[in-house]
């Protein structure tokens, strides 16, 4: 189990730190890599093409016209999950472009920002416990801290 994280942009690096801590919490290795789809078309296709062979799954994490997602996609049959950040519509134009793949190059999206890029993270670690059940003991034992953090407050 391996996967990489993309982002279109050295300004996303907070959001690669959610899906990052997520990542490192399941104990799933990862690596990272910043391209963009337009202005680096020939790197893009290195590391789609880097995905195929060697990871699992990516997290694609992009803006404004989010076309990173996308492009991941038409290179490699792994999961890639779509995160748009904000920009200049508060991330609405990245939120649709990412939703919005053409029939036959699926893109899993997830919601704006931290929270997407940390849904993102969990998501896979859900698609990984499908054949791993100490992971799924694992996604088990979260669920209920994350739980117990709420009975916390209301106490």
């Amino acid at each position: 189990m391996r996967v990489a994280i993309i982002s279109g942009s050295i300004n996303d690096k907070n959001v690669v730190l959610a899906a990052k801590k997520i990542l490192e919490y399941f104990d799933i290795p990862y690596d990272e890599f910043i391209t963009s789809a337009h202005r680096s078309p020939n790197l893009t296709k290195d590391i789609a093409l880097k995905v195929e062979k060697y990871y699992d799954a990516s997290i694609v994490i992009a803006g404004l016209s989010a076309a990173l997602p996308g492009i991941l996609a038409a290179y490699t049959s792994k999961p890639v999950i779509g995160v748009p950040v904000a920009s200049e519509l508060m991330g609405l134009d990245a939120l649709l472009s990412i939703a919005q793949m053409p029939s036959g190059v699926p893109v899993a999206t997830m919601g704006i920002g931290q929270k997407g890029a940390k849904n993102a993270a969990l998501f896979i670690v859900r698609l990984f416990a499908l054949n791993s059940e100490a992971l799924r003991n694992k996604l088990n034992e979260y669920k209920i801290k994350e739980e117990n953090k709420l009975r916390e407050l209301n106490a």
